[in-house]
């Protein structure tokens, strides 16, 4: 091994104990405690360290929605491709939305609350903003009908992220959660199987 690939890799090290150490305080404290003095004292480095690997709590941010949309691609896929049926399909992708939606609060507000430097609705988009969102239309495609199967899963989307936001912050109770998911699933899938 060459002392630069040992120095690449002891940097992707540095960068991924960074983006570990921002997403854990996130959770367990708010994006509010997330400081670079506070990751530079977290991860045991200086913050000029710090700052060599990322301009700022904004790029650290970034890092963070950028791991965010790659895991929940993961996880819609996996819910999709589960079960058999339209219908099921899509059941199962809206619940794995909603459940990575509450179980990891602070990354989901990293991608989708916060300011973020990423390109958003376009095809030169990163390929792991596309691919989460490819989740999504495969399983709205079948049930388009006439419909623009962009918009309608556009709009699907927007009903999975509404449900997340209003239930988290309390503005829906909670318990309701499954009976929303279904009369929501019922519109999209009346009658599909």
């Amino acid at each position: 091994m060459t002392i630069q690939t040992r120095r690449e890799r002891e940097r992707e090290q540095r960068e991924r104990l960074i983006v570990a150490a921002a997403r854990e305080l996130a959770e367990t404290e708010g994006w509010e405690a997330v400081t670079t003095r506070r990751l530079a004292a977290e991860i045991e480095y200086s913050q000029p360290v710090l700052y060599s690997h990322f301009k700022g709590k904004a790029a650290i941010m970034t890092a963070v929605a950028v791991q965010g949309f790659e895991e929940l691609a993961v996880e819609m896929r996996a819910a999709r491709t589960a079960v058999r049926g339209t219908r099921e399909a899509l059941a199962s992708v809206a619940a794995a939305y909603t459940s990575f939606a509450t179980k990891r609060p602070a990354l989901y507000d990293a991608m989708f609350t916060h300011a973020v430097d990423l390109t958003f609705a376009s095809p030169e988009g990163p390929a792991y903003l596309r691919e989460g969102f490819d989740q999504l239309l495969q399983a709205v495609q079948p049930l388009a009908g006439d419909d623009d199967t962009g918009l309608l899963t556009e709009t699907f989307w927007a009903s999975l992220h509404g449900l997340a936001m209003l239930e988290r912050s309390g503005r829906l109770p909670a318990e309701a959660h499954q009976q929303r998911l279904d009369l929501l699933i019922g519109r999209f899938a009346p009658g599909a199987t």
